[in-house]
């Protein structure tokens, strides 16, 4: 399965998301600030990352631009998973650059279908930008689910 990144400062809705991340096969990593989730980005390169909003230090706006910046992750899958659930919050959201939005408390269901649909946009991605350079695999794309 994907490599995936939980940031997110709150131990609690860590060790959820890890235990229903976990259940459906995938490995996790978890970083408990903005800080810290762009130094694991760097050394793990996930899948996909779940990020939350509001984090000390470097919250999820100021990951998400940071990732976004950096040619070698601009293209990595970023989740925002907020209590931002006001009407608009989910569009000012996605309008920063996330690729999906996950409101909290989140529940099984729901993640589980934002995944897939992230990922597998993912895969579909990395497929067209292979076929448009005329190779199968130029190094940089990365199938979804490889292991890194």
């Amino acid at each position: 399965m994907s490599k995936i990144l939980i940031a997110e400062d709150n131990p609690v809705n860590r060790e959820l998301l890890r235990e229903l991340l976990e259940v459906r096969g995938h490995t996790v990593a978890e970083a408990c600030d903005g800080e810290e989730a762009l130094r694991m980005i760097e050394q793990s390169q996930p899948d996909l990352v779940l990020l939350d909003i509001g984090m000390p230090l470097l919250d999820g706006f100021g990951v998400i631009r940071k990732i976004r910046e950096n040619p070698r992750f601009a293209s990595m899958p970023v989740v925002a998973v907020t209590a931002y659930a006001m009407r608009g919050d989910r569009e000012k959201i996605l309008s920063s650059n996330f690729d999906g939005y996950l409101s909290k408390p989140v529940d099984a269901r729901s993640l589980a279908q934002e995944l897939d649909r992230v990922l597998r946009q993912q895969g579909e991605q990395e497929v067209s930008a292979d076929q448009a350079s005329g190779s199968k695999g130029s190094g940089q794309a990365r199938a979804v689910g490889e292991g890194t």
